[in-house]
């Protein structure tokens, strides 16, 4: 059987996103910093590397170069310093939080990489407490110049990138709080629109100068969906997010209409699939399989999106054996990769409960059953 020839990573990834087929299914991965000590600890010890000695350490190549993942970043840079945003919350907060720019805090938790969280405006009584509010600017040159640059080094390297936008639901909730979020969308309208419209602005300036920049893709999205349903009704998701990320949509396709768009949520968001490939999705993240049936939703969909994830990370991939890990990639290629349109991915960063033997079979199994043949 005569298999198709080799493609660079950019090429393969651009080919199955714009739902042709490749050479073969490309891949990625995220690992937590358990799983990437769990990485360098292997591939240290195949190599030969100790990695107490600095010029050892040195030789240790990233997981993205060692498994052949094909997608690159690029990024704004962060600002010059964060403003103090302890006056602003309602509580006291612990001496080790850490804070995004926009002011949410962050505190340990006590599992791994999960924090508590805390919101800076949950006592906000009107849009007025909003005014005098430290919001982030993107906008300076030394946050975004640099991105051309990046960019086409990375495109020289073969690489397909992606620049990362972010999120306007979460990034709310993560202020507001979920609670108070909602409860404006009902009751305080103004305050609801002009907290989400301050953020759809950000995200449309970080969509633009991705797209000035020549990226391949922007990736954005937020987590709308539970386990079996949404966490809004469809209808007011509809009202609220689907015109802010189909503006966020339409500036970024203005600055370069080849741009993909890339849209991640978890859980349970069929209702609505149809609305986000009407404002113009291209490829669907993660496709939690515990949630929505990814063949199902190539059957569909899959004449209008690409599907990027599907491997299961809170069943296969820490419950299943390597052989398991094996015949679900199989059967992903097989199903939602038949025509093209896959990148296969676990659904989420790979958490320490996850066997370094089904990292390994993970990437073993897409090299193995991923060739499309000619």
């Amino acid at each position: 059987m005569a298999t198709r020839r080799e493609m660079t990573p950019h090429d393969r990834v651009r080919t199955a996103m714009s739902r042709r087929v490749p050479d073969r299914v490309p891949k990625t991965a995220g690992f937590t910093a358990t799983v990437e000590e769990r990485y360098q600890q292997h591939v240290a010890a195949e190599l030969g590397l100790d990695l107490s000695k600095p010029e050892d350490a040195a030789k240790l190549p990233g997981a993205a170069g060692y498994f052949g993942m094909e997608v690159r970043g690029a990024g704004f840079r962060g600002p010059e310093a964060l403003p103090d945003f302890r006056p602003f919350f309602q509580e006291d907060l612990p001496d080790n939080a850490s804070f995004s720019e926009y002011g949410a805090a962050n505190s340990p938790g006590t599992f791994y990489h999960f924090t508590r969280r805390h919101y800076p405006l949950a006592g906000a009584g009107s849009v007025a407490d909003y005014h005098g509010y430290p919001w982030p600017d993107f906008t300076p040159p030394r946050r975004h110049e640099h991105l051309q640059a990046d960019v086409a080094r990375l495109l020289q390297g073969g690489w397909y990138v992606q620049g990362g936008v972010g999120h306007i639901f979460e990034n709310a909730w993560q202020i507001r709080g979920m609670e108070d979020l909602f409860e404006d969308m009902i009751l305080r309208p103004d305050m609801a629109t002009f907290l989400l419209d301050r953020l759809t602005e950000d995200r449309a300036f970080q969509a633009r100068r991705y797209a000035e920049a020549g990226c391949d893709s922007i990736g954005c999205g937020d987590d709308v969906g539970m386990q079996d349903r949404m966490m809004m009704s469809p209808a007011m998701w509809r009202e609220w997010f689907k015109p802010r990320w189909a503006y966020v949509w339409q500036v970024a396709r203005k600055a370069n209409p080849d741009l993909q768009i890339w849209y991640h949520s978890d859980g349970y968001i069929e209702p609505i699939i149809p609305d986000l490939i009407e404002i113009g999705l291209d490829i669907l993240n993660p496709v939690q399989p515990e949630c929505m049936d990814p063949v199902k939703l190539k059957r569909e969909y899959g004449d209008r999106l690409a599907f990027w994830g599907c491997v299961g990370t809170q069943t296969v991939m820490p419950f299943g054996t390597p052989q398991k890990v094996r015949e679900t990639v199989k059967w992903l290629v097989e199903t939602v990769g038949d025509g093209g349109g896959l990148l296969l991915a676990p659904t989420h960063v790979l958490e320490p409960d996850v066997p370094w033997e089904n990292v390994l079979a993970f990437f073993e199994a897409v090299e193995r059953y991923g060739r499309y043949a000619e």
